[in-house]
């Protein structure tokens, strides 16, 4: 992988900025920048709906596109692609539109894949002592419950949890199973036919593409099982005054305008991860995080070899030191308590910096980044 040939698709890089917070959102390309001023240059009209040719060019685009997301996670139809604001919006469409008595989560979920649950029977699967999952205790909790909505990959420490035997064990108790990508497809090869997931969501912003989209995949029988719960323009093909018809598969959840900016955007972004190869993005991760000098720190959750670095320096405040190296060195990490307020209070943790890499980063950041991590340490000694 050609890091300094991918850095020139980045213009914001021309600003002598080191960009350490890629698990909030990472920087776009200049494909996707280009794809979004191309919609509102070139077809600024509505698809699917207008049959003249500005029209019918977008709903080719946006066609594409969703071709693009299928490709890209390995969903076996493009209808099985449902274009959401985010991922909370996708989580959301999930909670209000199927029954549940019991769901079950881990004990390091996203307030996204927290909060809509808690208005059912909630299970949580306490993490072992090392914080990684612990699928004993899940195989306990997962018994006489409906769904299994569990991160994929954390945004806390980047740890990826064990999937492929979660959603075994959960199948085969009899529960549907929903995983929150939003941390692992922008930097690892996801096949949902070979996971057998029921669902997958994740957002546009943090897989280099527009903010404001996401998407919902879901098996094909599943989502035609599933009613909608906001309806409107597009979600329907044919209403009286007291009656509808719904669409089918994607339009009857995707109502209203769309972000059409957005969407192009979004395949843009999937067929550049798909060109430079999400393996490739993996692995040049693993290996700056070999770089990380730890002495000295406070390591919060796993530590791993995955691109996300979380960690305390005894003494100082987490937004102290963001401040700090942003404005010694312009380098930038992401602060406080991550959206993950529930695991930070079960461990009376105030909060942490986070680091975290992505493609475009280099050993030379990294290296900068210890040595701005020592001047710091040196401050409370």
């Amino acid at each position: 992988m050609n890091v300094e040939k991918i850095r020139n698709e980045f213009p914001i890089l021309k600003k002598n900025i080191i960009y350490f917070d890629n698990a909030c959102m990472p920087l776009r390309p200049r494909c996707v920048i280009d794809k979004i001023n191309e919609y509102y240059s070139e077809y600024p009209s509505c698809a699917g709906r207008s049959h003249h040719k500005l029209g019918i060019r977008l709903t080719k685009e946006v066609n594409m596109a969703r071709d693009s997301i299928k490709k890209l996670i390995g969903a076996k139809k493009s209808e099985e692609i449902i274009f959401t604001k985010n991922a909370t919006e996708a989580i959301n469409l999930i909670a209000h539109s199927l029954k549940f008595n019991v769901v079950v989560t881990s004990d390091r979920e996203h307030n996204s894949n927290l909060l809509p649950w808690q208005k059912f029977e909630h299970r949580v699967v306490k993490s072992n002592l090392d914080n990684t999952f612990n699928l004993d205790d899940f195989s306990e909790k997962v018994v006489g419950a409906d769904l299994v909505s569990i991160v994929y990959t954390s945004n806390l420490d980047g740890y990826t949890l064990p999937v492929r035997e979660i959603i075994e064990i959960a199948h085969n108790n009899g529960a549907l199973v929903l995983l929150d990508a939003a941390q692992t497809v922008p930097n690892k090869k996801i096949d949902v036919r070979k996971l057998d997931v029921d669902f997958l969501v994740f957002s546009g912003h943090k897989m280099l593409g527009p903010t404001g989209i996401g998407v919902l995949y879901g098996k094909e029988n599943l989502l035609n099982d599933l009613n909608p719960f906001i309806l409107g323009g597009e979600t329907v093909y044919d209403s009286t005054y007291d009656s509808f018809k719904l669409e089918k598969l994607p339009h009857k959840f995707e109502a209203g305008l769309q972000n059409y900016a957005g969407i192009v955007g979004l395949g843009a972004a999937a067929k550049f991860l798909m060109k430079v190869g999400l393996d490739n993005i993996e692995k040049h991760e693993k290996m700056l995080k070999q770089h990380i000098d730890v002495e000295g720190l406070e390591i919060i959750g796993y530590l791993g070899e995955s691109g996300i670095f979380n960690f305390n320096i005894p003494g100082l405040n987490s937004h102290e030191v963001a401040m700090m190296l942003d404005s010694s060195k312009n380098i930038m990490v992401r602060s406080g308590a991550h959206c993950l307020h529930s695991w930070f209070n079960s461990k009376n943790i105030k909060g942490s910096v986070r680091a975290s890499f992505y493609l475009y980063n280099t050993i030379e950041e990294v290296k900068l980044f210890n040595e701005e991590l020592k001047k710091l340490k040196k401050l409370v000694k």
